[in-house]
């Protein structure tokens, strides 16, 4: 098997495909059975693909080793967060609300939980919200 990038050179979309060998790609090529998957042209030529060079326990270490880096870079937040702000639970849009709209409330920051669609309407009212992934302590 081989995986070839493909430039459509009526749209310029570029995509990848695997084929049995280079001589099936010209086969499929020479019956007119490729077609761009936008424009539907089948004016499709192969292109330079990068080689892949690293292996593949190389990346997983890698990404393992990243994974690790953001999921403590979280946790830090976290604990800073819980030490700083007001756990407000399922409470978080009605306590935002309350602190955005009555600007005498002297209130600690707050943090808790909230749909997509309650933080898309605090957006709408100006209500500056922050999402962040949370990773519960039980987690390793």
């Amino acid at each position: 098997m081989i995986k070839y990038l493909l430039i459509c050179k009526n749209c310029s979309l570029e995509f990848e495909s695997w084929f049995a060998s280079s001589k099936e790609f010209d086969k499929l090529k020479k019956l007119k059975l490729l077609n761009c998957q936008r424009c539907k042209s089948q004016k499709i030529e192969k292109s330079l693909m990068k080689p892949n060079l690293a292996k593949a326990s190389f990346k997983k270490d890698k990404t393992s080793n990243n994974n690790k880096i953001i999921k403590k870079k979280l946790k830090e937040y976290q604990k800073f967060i819980k030490k700083n702000f007001e756990y407000v639970g399922e409470n978080f849009a009605y306590e935002a609300r309350s602190i955005h709209y009555n600007k005498y409330k002297n209130k600690k920051s707050i943090y808790g939980k909230a749909s997509n669609e309650d933080i898309k309407e605090l957006k709408e009212e100006g209500i500056d919200t922050t999402t962040i992934p949370w990773i519960e302590d039980k987690e390793n």
